[in-house]
């Protein structure tokens, strides 16, 4: 188990003696569209609703001496399908650089439940600290479809990279 704080509005809390969760993802960063980049890196599309993602390490909610490396990301979900979809649950499996899992299953994303249009689409940052300086996150939506029918879409897998990463060629 690792030891520490978690962050708080910008703010660090001080390490306590008692054991923590090895990752937690964690509240909404923003939601203003105007501020989000457009500048995804992984992409995938299942059942017309295509996933993007953009992960950034932030140095300045890191703690990297005592072992606490925080990224945000930004997920864009868009409906090319004919028919409205809503979001219903996140599925996620957060694996960091020792190859410790946790997976992380709740109701809809960032407080919503959010209904997409057909040509639309849906916007949100959270974030997730690790304890070592790089993992990597997968994960799934359900979503509801025409006459409430529910199916899967997949988040495709993305790597959170920070400047202390180890690069190797594999």
């Amino acid at each position: 188990m690792w030891h520490g704080g978690w962050l708080r509005r910008g703010r660090r809390k001080a390490a306590v003696d008692r054991p923590r969760p090895l990752l937690k993802v964690c509240c909404a960063l923003t939601e203003d569209d105007e501020t989000v980049s457009r500048e995804f890196q992984y992409e995938a599309t299942t059942h017309g609703v295509r996933i993007r993602v953009k992960p950034e390490y932030q140095s300045d909610q890191s703690s990297p001496d005592e072992g606490y490396y925080f990224w945000s990301y930004t997920i864009e979900i868009q409906n090319e399908g004919a028919v409205p979809v809503q979001l219903k649950t996140r599925f996620w499996r957060i694996t960091d650089a020792a190859g410790r899992t946790e997976e992380v299953r709740g109701p809809g994303v960032v407080g919503q439940t959010p209904v997409i249009e057909p040509g639309q689409s849906f916007t949100y940052s959270s974030g997730c600290p690790l304890p070592t300086p790089s993992g990597i996150m997968v994960g799934s939506y359900q979503m509801a479809g025409d006459g409430g029918v529910l199916f899967d879409v997949a988040v495709p897998a993305f790597s959170l990279d920070s400047p202390f990463t180890v690069k190797s060629v594999n």
